[in-house]
């Protein structure tokens, strides 16, 4: 029998119920917030995600599906959403339009990493992209919307916050950073040696325990935040404060991408093991300039959804729609064309063989029909049809066409 790749798992029965649900809730709550869907091809050129999320990050380094195509082309599944939408809205020139734009999206990644209990090599995420709006008044509505979305599954989190700075207070930060790591360099594991060089930052993010002890003393970004940067995250903590939306400032919070600028945010869970990401994003102002479209402020975020499936509290149940059978052969062929006609306002479960009514009452309790309905011969000659409303319990016997 031939398995599923290691790292990769089928979505079926309540896996699937609870995907469903997850996304149409975030589909819903996105949709409120003026978000529009939109959808990127899972293969990429590389090139996109090496000049996007970065040479330095593990994602790029270690973990992305590349290959060459038969056209002699470098592409690779996408490792994350966020690089592909902004492709799309450059190479749609919407970098050209005055107007804000709002995207929502969700579905596939791929990253050949260590399979674990949430993440899994080909995991889906639900993301949401916003351009042209630079006031952190956006970056504090994206956090109140994912806050929505997760009150609204009924998943607790704690939220993280962060500032990454700008162009003009990161390099001398960098700086001081460096001077900092080169001093206890032979301490430090080898991806932090080697992050010293490319991307020093992301040395913060390291969960080599020896590593984090040595980072308690690291110069920390905010205290050399320029006057904008500054106002701008002592604004969002006055927003987050005003709608008691509960936070921690996490100074060693970096994300695992480069494209991170000024807001950066993760909500995390203590209930899947270890205190764990379930979505994460921030702002990335200089992206849209990077990948060849015009200057654009930009913020996002994405949430894994096999990181909170278990955690989702799914709604109650309903009964729902019809389930049509036959007492008698004569009156098998007379279904089809009212199963066809009811479809077109309900869900309908056509049993296509002649039962006893003890197994069709098995099979609308087993399908959740909130009716059950029948012909048999009487009803056949009479052009009739039974129905029982299986939550009241109510019987009654009406003509086909009035049904």
């Amino acid at each position: 029998m031939i398995q599923p790749l290691r790292g990769m798992k089928d979505l079926t029965f309540d896996d699937s119920q609870r995907f469903v649900h997850i996304v149409n809730t975030a589909v819903e709550i996105a949709s409120r917030y003026g978000y529009g869907y939109i959808e990127t091809p899972i293969l990429e050129e590389t090139a996109l995600f090496k000049r996007s999320v970065g040479d330095s990050s593990d994602i790029v380094s270690k973990e992305m599906y590349q290959f060459e195509d038969k056209g002699g082309n470098d592409v690779c599944m996408r490792p994350e959403g966020t690089a592909g939408v902004v492709r799309a809205f450059v190479h749609a020139k919407l970098d050209r339009q005055p107007s804000k734009q709002k995207f929502y999206y969700y579905g596939p990644m791929f990253r050949y990493e260590r399979p674990q209990k949430g993440r899994l090599r080909e995991f889906h995420q639900f993301g949401c992209e916003s351009f042209g709006e630079a006031s952190v008044a956006e970056d504090f509505t994206i956090i109140t919307m994912i806050s929505q979305i997760f009150e609204a599954l009924g998943i607790g989190f704690d939220l993280q916050i962060n500032s990454l700075g700008c162009t003009a207070c990161m390099p001398p930060y960098k700086q001081k950073l460096v001077t900092f790591l080169t001093s206890d360099k032979e301490a430090l594991c080898e991806d932090c040696n080697r992050r010293i060089d490319s991307n020093p930052i992301r040395v913060l993010d390291c969960k080599n325990k020896t590593c984090q002890s040595l980072l308690v003393n690291a110069p920390k970004l905010i205290p050399c935040l320029c006057e904008e940067c500054a106002s701008d995250f002592t604004q969002l903590t006055a927003l987050l404060d005003k709608a008691k939306i509960p936070y921690h400032i996490d100074t060693h919070l970096v994300r695992g991408l480069d494209y991170y600028n000024k807001t950066a945010f993760e909500f995390v869970s203590n209930h899947i093991g270890a205190q764990s990401a379930i979505a994460g994003g921030g702002r990335y102002d200089t992206l849209v300039e990077f990948l060849d479209g015009k200057s654009t402020p930009a913020v996002g975020f994405a949430l894994g959804i096999e990181r909170i499936m278990e955690l989702v509290v799914m709604p109650e149940s309903e009964r729902k729609g019809i389930y049509l059978g036959a007492m008698d052969s004569d009156a098998l062929d007379s279904l089809f064309a009212i199963a066809t006609q009811k479809r077109k306002s309900t869900k309908v479960t056509h049993e296509y063989s002649k039962k006893s009514f003890k197994s069709h009452l098995k099979g609308a309790e087993k399908s959740q029909a909130k009716y059950l309905v029948l012909r048999g011969e009487d009803e056949l000659a009479n052009g009739t049809i039974w129905i029982k409303n299986l939550e009241t319990r109510e019987e009654k016997t009406v003509l086909v066409g009035e049904f």
